[in-house]
């Protein structure tokens, strides 16, 4: 019996290359230049995925183009553990720790001894407030504390580009055409029909990513338990790998390519440091003075 493949990191073919073998999709390994001391093989730091074959769905489910994904993704022997890392960081970072329990010294009462020391042949006892009875202190129970943890910006976007590489690798994506203006207003059915077009089975998990998402849009779907909508701003590592098919548009494409893309990379930090010196004042004068005035 075969079984649908899922997004997980666990099955995806980024994570093991001979496992799936697309012959529509081209792996490439960029080696770094500099050899050890001992004239050792360089070892891979990137593996850039390039899907040239992603086609392009209309509304009505007809392929009207070919689009590609180029993103950048971390090699076989750690992929698994930078995404197992960016996964347990998001799961850590949503826990809200809030979970508190009383102690013995914090419970109400207890300050009088229940019965005295000797000659009840019960075992001695000096509060009420002991964990040992009902009502009593909890001993070593969890107290308010801070669960999240920190991990390097890179990394994040390294471990969301490799799963994304792993999906599309693994021919768990699509990309359909912007179907934001198709609804005129909110329909379920409409929507539902749309997914069987598109060859999706509304029973399992899918996740849409679009740059934005129209209210028609937005309430068509969330109806839908096994569908989530996600945009830049909501794109998350767990969102990703639970799903088993991941939805693209045009435009989400072009964002992918764009912020976890390969060519990309450095033009970042560029940017920033334009803006710095622009918005910066000339030395000498403070913030708001004008440099023509006179003393």
């Amino acid at each position: 019996m075969a079984t649908s493949s899922s997004l997980s990191f666990f099955s995806s073919s980024i994570f093991f290359p001979s496992s799936h073998k697309n012959p529509k999709n081209s792996i490439s390994v960029l080696h770094h230049t500099k050899f050890s001391p001992n004239n050792a093989l360089p070892k891979p730091l990137v593996v850039s995925s390039q899907l040239a074959n992603l086609p392009v769905l209309s509304f009505t489910g007809e392929k009207i183009g070919e689009t590609f994904l180029d993103l950048k993704s971390a090699p076989p022997d750690t992929a698994r553990a930078v995404v197992h890392r960016g996964l347990v960081t998001d799961m850590q970072n949503k826990r809200r720790g809030t979970a508190s329990t009383l102690t013995r010294g914090e419970v109400r009462g207890g300050g009088k001894k229940p019965y005295p020391q000797k000659k009840t042949g019960r075992a001695r006892r000096g509060s009420q407030r002991t964990p040992l009875r009902p009502g009593g202190g909890v001993i070593f129970g969890p107290k308010p504390r801070d669960w999240s943890i920190k991990i390097n910006r890179k990394e994040k976007k390294l471990a969301i580009s490799t799963a994304i590489s792993s999906a599309a690798a693994a021919a768990n994506t699509i990309v359909v055409e912007e179907f934001d203006e198709k609804f005129e207003k909110p329909k379920t059915k409409e929507f539902i029909e749309a997914m069987r077009r598109w060859g999706l089975d509304p029973k399992q998990k899918a996740t849409f990513l679009m740059m934005d998402v129209s209210e028609n849009v937005e309430k068509s779907s969330r109806n839908i338990g096994t569908l989530k909508m996600l945009t830049p701003r909501t794109l998350n590592l767990f969102d990703i790998l639970d799903a088993e098919t991941l939805v693209l548009t045009p435009s989400s494409v072009d964002f992918l390519n764009g912020r976890y893309g390969v060519e990309l990379e450095g033009e970042e930090g560029e940017e920033e440091e334009v803006e710095e010196e622009e918005g910066s004042e000339p030395e000498g004068i403070e913030p708001g003075e004008d440099s023509n005035a006179s003393e």
